[in-house]
């Protein structure tokens, strides 16, 4: 969330302590809980002495196009984490890892512009080779999430959904649900055959812009000096609304693309069976 030249170096993405998120998270009755930072399982293992929850992370991608993208890989261990961030450079080369080692992966918030531009070879990629795709981000626009599902489906893709909150008032409120299990391998056998259901609450301006002044607040508290920025806090809606509308920009703009090419959904479909077949 916070990429912003300056204000990464003073702030912190995210000041949730990995026991509180656990916590949360099986008080609103979750049988099974991971965590995905973005490059990172540092929070995650504090968390593995618990039997029901399992190491995950959001990979910053690079794809063969030179654009980013995010890739969440789930029931990881230390040794695949230090593969993954090795290769990460080299989408074709993760993607090789990733396959091999048998692990479940999906594409996440496709239709959102927060890791920069995307190119139309990523969706390609995205459907010959990626399994799952995230179809509701509990910070992302409700028509971004949709488009996403609606282009899993077309796809074939597994959907998955998570709430991707960097305060605790997200968490735990998007999540993926497979009825009937109860252990880490259950989960993952129903999400594989296509078991699983997505739930809870998608983004809005309002809630991001909440967000972005609590993680404000707990900078604030963490170093003190930083009181002195308090008058730029009043900038903060004019921030998120620009970013907010980037978002708008962003997902109408690949909307449109697979509206106007009709060829595009065909094409994309053809690739997703054709990776099927192999």
């Amino acid at each position: 969330m916070f990429n912003v030249p300056v204000l990464n170096r003073i702030s912190r993405e995210c000041y949730n302590s990995p026991d509180e998120v656990y916590t949360r998270c099986k008080k609103l009755g979750m049988s099974i809980v991971t965590l995905t930072d973005h490059d990172s399982i540092d929070a995650a293992e504090s968390l593995r002495r618990h039997p029901d929850f399992f190491m995950s992370e959001e990979v910053t991608c690079r794809m063969p196009s030179g654009t980013e993208v995010h890739i969440g890989v789930y029931d990881l261990d230390e040794r695949d984490h230090l593969e993954i961030q090795r290769r990460r450079e080299d989408f074709v080369s993760l993607l090789m890892y990733l396959t091999e080692r048998k692990l479940f992966f999906s594409a996440n918030h496709i239709f959102s512009g927060l890791t920069g531009r995307r190119d139309a070879d990523d969706f390609h990629w995205f459907a010959s080779y990626v399994p799952a795709f995230e179809t509701r981000n509990g910070q992302m626009w409700t028509q971004a999430n949709r488009h996403a599902e609606s282009l899993a489906t077309k796809l074939g893709k597994i959907p998955i959904g998570g709430s991707d909150s960097h305060t605790m008032a997200g968490v735990g409120m998007t999540f993926t649900e497979v009825p009937g299990a109860r252990t880490v391998d259950e989960f993952f056998v129903g999400l594989r055959a296509r078991c699983g259901r997505v739930r809870g609450a998608e983004g809005s301006f309002a809630k991001l812009t909440a967000d972005v002044f609590r993680i404000g607040k707990s900078t604030f508290q963490e170093k003190p000096a930083t009181l002195a920025l308090l008058p730029f806090a009043l900038f903060i809606p004019l921030f998120t609304a620009g970013h907010w509308a980037n978002e708008l920009r962003f997902c109408r703009k690949w909307a449109a693309h697979f509206q106007d090419e009709q060829k595009s959904p065909r094409m994309l479909w053809d690739l997703g069976a054709e990776a099927e077949r192999v």
